[in-house]
């Protein structure tokens, strides 16, 4: 997926949304990417604001970043996969990866991890990596407080990520990747919860923007229910919240950026060895929480480098 900007006004993605939802009613199938046992939703780049997605099969997907969360007034609506959203469920929703796919999220901060089934397309605010279902944001610790830091990786149908084993490098681009270290490193207890019966509640903190269409019509969904809700808790280790401008190959240029980003905060350049070849990352941090690197990123895209995001290590 190219790096992009997304969009800020919930009120726009919302008219965005609904109008791009009749664009997408005639699609093909001939882009439908299956596993064996699942059956996958197109994969169908859609475009929201002017910015393009494009989503793809990645079953080693492991990143790190920031998770927010969606109850009210989504709850009742339809999914990307033409599901109905539960806030209860352990759901979902993804910009790019396949739909409809299990993934493990880890809230870095207090080491709960639960699985969850991605069946819809977002978040589109602040650089989010993942909006999560209100029932997951609860079992994760974060729901009062609105956003977590996390760590998201694509299981496979036993829970295993990557099919299981040591997982390959991810398959996306050097600039997209934010090189984490692995942060979860060993199960301590896991404990099954039963849903809340008929709970309903406020939504998050910050409004969630309209999740947009379709990525064009569904091949089926996979026969398999969301997965329970079971809490594991793992070590981890401390993180930093960073904002990354840009990543370069040529030295010269990322210090030039680095000293325009002086103004923000602390700038540095990371190295960065992926694939055999040297990156030269242009960050500005570590910054203290969410809100503040949600401000200093607005005002560094304002500055003109649109293609910057929040990163986790």
């Amino acid at each position: 997926m190219t790096a992009a900007r997304l969009i800020r006004s919930p009120a726009l993605a919302l008219l965005l949304a609904a109008a791009a939802l009749g664009a997408c009613s005639s699609s093909s199938n001939s882009n439908a990417t299956t596993r064996p046992g699942v059956v996958q939703a197109v994969l169908k780049p859609y475009q929201i604001n002017g910015v393009w997605y494009y989503p793809k099969t990645d079953w080693n997907y492991d990143e790190t970043g920031i998770a927010s969360w969606y109850g009210e007034p989504f709850h009742g609506r339809k999914t990307a996969v033409g599901e109905t959203y539960d806030m209860n469920a352990m759901t979902a929703a993804h910009k790019t990866l396949q739909l409809p796919v299990n993934a493990r999220v880890t809230n870095l901060e207090n080491g709960r991890s639960v699985i969850v089934r991605i069946n819809d397309r977002g978040p589109f605010v602040n650089e989010r990596l993942i909006d999560l279902s209100r029932r997951a944001a609860q079992l994760l610790g974060f729901d009062r407080q609105g956003t977590a830091r996390v760590r998201v990786q694509v299981v496979d149908e036993s829970g295993r990520p990557g099919g299981g084993g040591t997982l390959p490098p991810a398959s996306t681009t050097p600039e997209e990747r934010t090189a984490a270290a692995a942060a979860p490193v060993g199960t301590v207890t896991a404990t099954p919860l039963a849903p809340p019966s008929g709970a309903r509640g406020t939504a998050g903190p910050a409004p969630r923007p309209a999740t947009p269409p379709s990525t064009g019509p569904l091949v089926a969904a996979a026969p398999t229910a969301p997965p329970p809700p079971v809490v594991t808790t793992v070590a981890v280790r401390p993180t930093a919240i960073y904002v990354q401008a840009g990543a370069f190959l040529q030295l010269n240029n990322a210090s030039r950026l680095r000293d325009r980003l002086a103004r923000y905060g602390r700038s540095f350049i990371a190295q960065a060895t992926i694939d055999g070849q040297l990156f030269y990352r242009v960050r500005v941090g570590p910054i203290a929480n969410v809100d503040q690197a949600d401000s200093i990123l607005d005002q560094i895209i304002a500055s003109g480098e649109t293609g910057a995001r929040i990163v986790v290590e």
